[in-house]
């Protein structure tokens, strides 16, 4: 049974080798399943201790199912002598998962001869010689390829796809290369290489089907040809040879022929859509969409956020991109980042030889252009490499993206970065040299620039002097009794000071002090406190460049100014209040200068005058009058007017006395009445406009 069981291979191997190589194989197999299962068994252990419970005392517990924990016999005793046994049991009767040989066994495998036993096997008959031109006889290997050929001289084309059957003999290892017959080509076809050895190279090799396979070239006579793909049997005969093919090629369509073929379908015509280019004109004209966009470019040197307009425009689909300049940011005032235009996606996707420097690209270089639903807020868009981030955009783009696009989320983007911390300047003390804002100018800028004037404060407050009188508080005996003018300038806020001449005096009057702003003493040179018309207070005292200066009386402008005006000098109340009371007390008689005297019990007060007293004050009138008309007579003429309702070229009394008031001269009822007398010629109670120009007349 044994015998005839085994094939002849199997009886030639045992011949051929030893007993000890026969023994020691069989043990190293053993061995090996041996290991392998031990590997097993640890592997799948660590796996389950992995898996489960930790390998620790406490994690453990015993099977219940095993019941022996013996090491089983190896030891057998037959007919009264002690044999050594197989084990096919482990610890505890589990299976052993592999059977184990005994020696005895193992030296009867060694030992095993079959053909001792059943003599030598019979030798096959040797095979007849079969011929190759007889065994390849009518086999032939098949390939599918084909060629470009270049045409010349036609505007159709440029070449033509040939293709063709390469045809391997095994017989004699010819080829041979055929066209396929096209009818009506026009081209002569048929067998282009005829059976042959072709050569592969001028060292005399030739082409063997071992140098063949799909989707490589092969070159016959300077005519390369690409095999594409092969038939079934080729395929599996060279499989069967070790020859490892490649995938099939793709064999390309003759370009002359699909055009001709495109053009023999029949002609489909689609209905073309009503949205024309007209009709996007004539509807979309005038609708620009417009989106606030950053450029970001924080990441290159000296690169910063800059703020954009990104502006489509609907009627012709076109991009413009303009700057938003701030004050102060130290760009050019260039409008526009982009002209207006249509702006691709990828502008550099375009073959490199195209000449972009004289010509400009179109849709037949790029098919993807930027479109409306290409833009919202939160998106990143790209303008010739630059990345702008849109974060916001006006309500005519949110209306037409909620109507068009059904978009209904039109939160804005965050992009504004944190305000930077510029280091405090601290400017240098002053110096004493020149103004405080002049001098101030040098540290502000590069080129010191002139400080800057209140234009409107000087319009409005032209020609408008408040005036104060002083006396010089001095020890100096001869400093007593001087009399001064403190004049001050409300539309520069500066003050002059004039001494009134007086005659054998000794003491030259005229100009004190040049007009300039007066710092208050114990002030900072760096925030100076100047003098202003509330500190000049009756009988208070100012320090100017170390005289003392005493306030004894002011105009009556001065009064009704600071009365009109009381919220732009805070703190003026003292100074009407004192100059109240000094009316007062000029009306109770208690000024040097003038007399008073009362007329009535609880009446007006009038004034008693010395002789002479009212042709003085009238010719002062007149004087300051022909000073006004001769510096500025226009605006005489217009206070005329203004007063002379009825166009009659005459005014009365009550508006010679406001006439007089607009010229900063509040007179009193009785020069008013004397300056009437002098005026009035026809004493008709009006003084007429040429009789008051006559009486101002400057050649007296």
């Amino acid at each position: 049974m044994i015998g005839s069981s085994c094939r002849l291979g199997d009886v030639d191997w045992i011949n051929a080798v030893t007993k000890t190589t026969k023994r020691r194989y069989l043990i190293s197999t053993l061995t090996n399943l041996e290991n392998g299962c031990r590997f097993f068994r640890n592997f799948q252990r660590k796996i389950v201790e992995k898996m489960a419970l930790p390998f620790l005392p406490g994690y453990t517990f015993n099977d219940p199912t095993k019941q022996k924990y013996h090491r089983s016999q190896t030891l057998d005793y037959k007919n009264g002598y002690a044999l050594p046994s197989n084990t096919y049991t482990t610890i505890g009767g589990t299976p052993h998962p592999v059977n184990r040989l005994s020696e005895a066994e193992l030296d009867e495998l060694s030992n095993f001869q079959p053909t001792l036993t059943y003599g030598q096997a019979k030798q096959a008959p040797p095979e007849d010689f079969i011929p190759a031109h007889v065994s390849f006889d009518k086999k032939v290997l098949r390939f599918r390829a084909y060629f470009q050929q270049t045409v010349h001289e036609s505007p159709a084309e440029y070449y033509r796809v040939r293709p063709v059957d390469i045809f391997y003999y095994l017989e004699d290892d010819s080829i041979s290369v055929v066209e396929p017959h096209v009818e009506n080509s026009g081209m002569p076809q048929g067998k282009l290489i005829k059976r042959q050895r072709l050569p592969k190279d001028g060292q005399g090799n030739h082409w063997h089907w071992k140098d063949l396979n799909r989707d490589i070239n092969v070159t016959f006579y300077g005519k390369t040809f690409h095999i594409v793909d092969c038939d079934a049997w080729t395929a599996e005969y060279l499989a069967s040879e070790g020859i490892v093919l490649n995938c099939p090629g793709s064999q390309p369509g003759d370009p002359y022929n699909q055009a001709r073929q495109d053009n023999n379908k029949p002609h489909v015509f689609k209905t073309s859509s009503d949205f024309d280019k007209l009709k996007q004109f004539i509807e979309l004209d005038r609708k620009v969409l417009r989106f606030y966009c950053v450029w970001d470019d924080r990441e290159s040197m000296f690169g910063e956020m800059r703020p954009y307009q990104l502006q489509y425009y609907l009627v012709d689909d076109t991009v413009e991109v303009r700057e938003v300049h701030e004050p102060n940011d130290g760009r050019d005032p260039f409008p526009l980042l982009l002209k207006r235009q249509k702006l691709p996606k990828n502008r550099y996707g375009i073959n490199s030889s195209f000449p972009s420097c004289v010509l400009e690209i179109s849709d037949n270089e790029i098919k993807d252009w930027y479109t409306p639903k290409d833009f919202g807020i939160g998106k990143t868009i790209y303008v010739y490499n630059r990345r702008f981030l849109i974060y916001n955009c006006d309500d005519f783009t949110k209306s037409f993206y909620y109507h068009n696009f059904a978009v209904t989320d039109f939160t804005a983007v965050e992009v504004k970065s944190p305000a930077k911390e510029f280091p405090y300047r601290d400017l240098p003390p002053y110096n004493g040299l020149g103004s405080l804002e002049d001098s101030m100018q040098s540290c502000l800028s590069l080129i010191p620039q002139p400080p800057k004037k209140d234009f409107i404060k000087m319009l409005e407050n032209d020609h408008k002097i408040l005036r104060f009188a002083a006396i010089l508080d001095s020890v100096h005996s001869e400093d007593q009794g001087r009399r001064f003018i403190i004049s001050y300038r409300l539309a520069d806020d500066m003050i002059t000071i004039y001494e009134p001449p007086v005659r054998n005096a000794g003491i030259i009057g005229g100009k004190f002090l040049e007009r300039t702003r007066v710092q208050k003493p114990g002030s900072d040179q760096n925030s100076p406190v100047f003098y202003g018309p509330q500190d000049m207070t009756v009988g208070s005292c100012i320090l100017i460049f170390k005289h003392k200066f005493k306030i004894i009386d002011a105009d009556d402008f001065v009064l009704s100014y600071l009365r009109e005006h009381r919220s732009a000098f805070p703190g003026s109340d003292d100074v009407i209040n004192s100059l109240e009371t000094l009316k007062a007390n000029k009306v109770l008689g208690a000024s040097e200068p003038l007399q008073f005297r009362e007329t009535a019990k609880y009446g007006p007060p009038t004034i008693a005058r010395s002789p002479g007293d009212v042709q003085r004050l009238v010719g002062e009138i007149r004087e300051q009058l022909m000073r006004d008309n001769y510096i500025n007579h226009g605006s005489l003429r217009d206070a005329f007017l203004h007063y002379d309702k009825d166009r009659s070229g005459k005014i009365n009394r009550t508006e010679l006395k406001h006439l007089c008031r607009r010229c900063n001269l509040p007179i009193d009822d009785d020069l008013i009445d004397a300056l009437l007398d002098t005026c009035d010629k026809d004493m008709d109670g009006k003084i007429d406009y040429f009789e008051f120009i006559n009486y101002l007349n400057w050649q007296r």
